[in-house]
């Protein structure tokens, strides 16, 4: 399933899921203007190394650390910034356009931007929980983005999703209840991972293999998270209006 649009206003110019859009772009342009060996000690350096992180916890010998020149635990919010291909980009932004607007209008700007860097650093410490020892590179913005979405499920349950479903060669445009859609990617998410568990992956990388776990974790810390943060208060002045209020609204798409 392909999400278009939802029809949830905002009362609110989002200009941080903006920005968020905009740096990741901006990375994966660079990303792409990099030689194969710059961009592999590029992504070496900045995305998650599992066996790396293991390492600087203290959980092995200090010996086996590769030379790395910022803190190893930086990781877990640059590789947040990171992505692997045209689809994997296109993708995460997709879903961050969509759903980020919307909580970032009831968190505001700052508490949104620590809530979603957070998200994305306890979504990658998911995924290295079950894949600790590896050497391979997790990086992408999906893990907070699914805290993102995590948020959206609690707070905008009855929102409708435009989603293009896949008939054959056919793709049907349907309006799904946002507890359906993102309840049920969720579900695939969290399955996936526990089929995942037995099956050698390369983690995050779009060659390889999905960071489940970080999916899943990610939406999981999301949801606990995002009414610690205001989720459900009406204090944050206009954006706390939303389409289930009733209220005209401005639509943003």
């Amino acid at each position: 399933m392909v999400p278009i649009s939802d029809n949830n206003p905002t009362r609110i110019t989002p200009f941080v899921t903006y920005a968020l859009i905009i740096a990741n772009v901006l990375i994966f342009v660079y990303e792409l203007s990099l030689p194969p060996q710059a961009l592999d000690q590029f992504l070496q350096t900045w995305a998650i190394v599992p066996r790396e992180l293991t390492t600087s916890f203290g959980s092995e010998p200090l010996g086996q650390l590769a030379y790395q020149p910022v803190p190893e635990w930086i990781t877990l919010f640059t590789s947040q910034f990171l992505h692997g291909g045209f689809l994997h980009v296109a993708g995460n932004m997709l879903f961050l356009w969509i759903f980020g607007n919307n909580v970032e209008d009831k968190l505001g700007h700052i508490k949104f931007l620590i809530f979603y860097l957070l998200c994305g650093a306890l979504a990658g410490l998911a995924q290295w929980f079950f894949s600790s020892g590896s050497n391979v590179p997790s990086l992408g913005a999906s893990g907070a983005i699914a805290g993102v979405m995590g948020a959206y499920i609690l707070r905008f349950p009855r929102a409708e999703v435009l989603t293009l479903l896949p008939l054959g060669i056919v793709l049907l445009p349907l309006r799904i209840p946002a507890i359906f859609f993102l309840g049920i990617w969720f579900l695939q998410q969290a399955l996936y991972g526990v089929f995942s568990l037995n099956a050698p992956m390369n983690i995050g990388m779009e060659n390889g293999g999905i960071a489940y776990w970080a999916h899943a974790g990610g939406f999981i810390f999301g949801a606990i998270l995002g009414p610690l943060f205001g989720l459900f208060s009406d204090t944050q002045g206009p954006g706390s209006t939303t389409v289930n209020d009733r209220e005209p609204l401005n639509l943003r798409r």
